[in-house]
């Protein structure tokens, strides 16, 4: 028992080392000063259904929290494509969550990104880009890519660090929900909802 928490520990400080340096290195690009914790991640997967089918889309992967709480609601992990801008990071998931198909791109270029997979009908979006870094325009224009690549009235999940959403709703195209506030997050994080007027 010592010996696994010794073990958890040691995981733990080193993901946390990884994703500070990361944040060193780009911190527009990665938003964050430590990782999405296991609680936020999880309640961002909770939103899958497993019953559809359809894979599923995971943007800004990081170190892999959100990752593995997608897996572990029991998705196929080929059923997961996953998007990282940091060849750093790509290249420890891909070696942590074999099967995953992950790619190493830009997630405002998502055809480029996606390339043969840019066409395919998702699930739903997992999202921890950090929209704050981005101009509005930029941001709008991304959810609405990602609202045309999932099923009718399926969600885009968000992850943000501010007090209000990232995207502000627009009524004649995409809705807008707060999901949670998650304390246990270093900081607090608060998750959202998309979902397109068209469903």
């Amino acid at each position: 028992m010592v010996f696994r928490l010794k073990q958890f520990i040691s995981r733990k400080f080193d993901e946390e080392v990884r994703f500070f340096k990361g944040w060193q290195r780009d911190m527009k690009g990665v938003g964050a000063i430590l990782p999405t914790s296991g609680v936020a991640a999880r309640r961002m997967a909770s939103v899958i259904d497993t019953a559809s089918g359809r894979p599923v889309l995971e943007l800004g992967a990081g170190t892999g929290v959100i990752t593995k709480a997608i897996l572990e609601t029991g998705i196929d992990p080929h059923k997961l494509v996953s998007v990282e801008y940091s060849p750093a990071f790509h290249e420890t998931l891909v070696q942590r969550f074999p099967g995953v198909d992950f790619r190493l791109g830009d997630a405002f270029d998502l055809r480029t990104t996606l390339g043969e997979r840019y066409g395919e009908t998702f699930d739903c979006v997992i999202s921890a880009v950090p929209m704050l870094s981005f101009p509005p325009e930029r941001r709008v224009a991304l959810l609405e890519e990602l609202l045309g690549m999932i099923g009718p009235g399926r969600p885009v999940i968000q992850i943000t660090y501010g007090a209000l959403s990232p995207i502000p709703p627009m009524r004649d195209r995409f809705t807008v929900s707060h999901y949670d506030f998650v304390v246990r997050n270093v900081p607090p994080a608060q998750l959202w909802v998309y979902r397109s007027v068209n469903a």
